[in-house]
């Protein structure tokens, strides 16, 4: 890797810890399975949205044997506005399940076994050790971490697991957690995926565009 890379990858992490200081997972939530929950929800889906639909999802399921024992029309009807309802209702359930058979109705706190829940990729995975358990088991690759570190020149791959890779290499694993809400915060305010707004990037002489018009 070469070092030029690495030192501006530091510098860039100092300029977005300067100005998003206050970067946050923006899922709304109060326990590791809410937090499981939103995540699974949010595929293909906006965190906004998200929002809007778990209040009443989770006054109705508290713990892991209510989406256990949840009719699934039920939780397909709490969660229809978010986008591949059916989807993702079964694996609420079969989250539910699992949890209650494997883990006495706990969320596990080991990335090993969170992969294994249904639903549940490396992105879901990260975002709940992470942001509940505040464990660094990778970096959160969503479209804004994606495209992001794309124009920015920190990788060249597509696949968010290679992504991941990548930029696990370039980042202190102290920083792994934040740097996605980071670049977050930045894709959605700044780095926009239609017309980012370069004049105003914080980033700028750091940045090569790559893929800007």
């Amino acid at each position: 890797m070469a070092p030029q890379l690495k030192s501006r990858t530091k510098t860039i992490i100092q300029r977005l810890k300067r100005y998003y200081p206050h970067a946050h997972c923006a899922l709304q939530f109060t326990s590791p399975l809410e937090l499981l929950v939103a995540t699974v929800l949010s595929a293909q889906c906006t965190d906004e949205r998200v929002n809007k639909v778990t209040p009443e999802l989770f006054r109705c399921h508290k713990n892991a044997k209510d989406y256990a024992a949840a009719e699934l029309p039920q939780l397909e009807q709490h969660i229809n506005s978010t986008g591949f309802f059916r989807a993702k209702a079964k694996a609420l359930q079969g989250i539910g399940k699992e949890l209650v058979a494997k883990h006495n109705g706990e969320v596990p706190r080991d990335f090993a076994a969170l992969v294994k829940l249904p639903g549940v990729g490396r992105k879901t995975a990260n975002v709940v050790m992470g942001n509940a358990f505040h464990e660094a088991s990778g970096i959160v690759v969503d479209t804004h971490v994606k495209r992001v570190a794309f124009r920015l020149g920190l990788t060249r791959a597509q696949r968010p697991e290679k992504i991941e890779a990548e930029l696990s290499a370039l980042v202190p694993i102290s920083d792994w957690i934040m740097f996605s809400h980071w670049l977050i915060f930045h894709g959605r305010q700044i780095c926009k995926a239609r017309k980012p707004l370069c004049e105003r990037c914080v980033l700028e002489g750091l940045c090569p565009k790559r893929g800007v018009g």
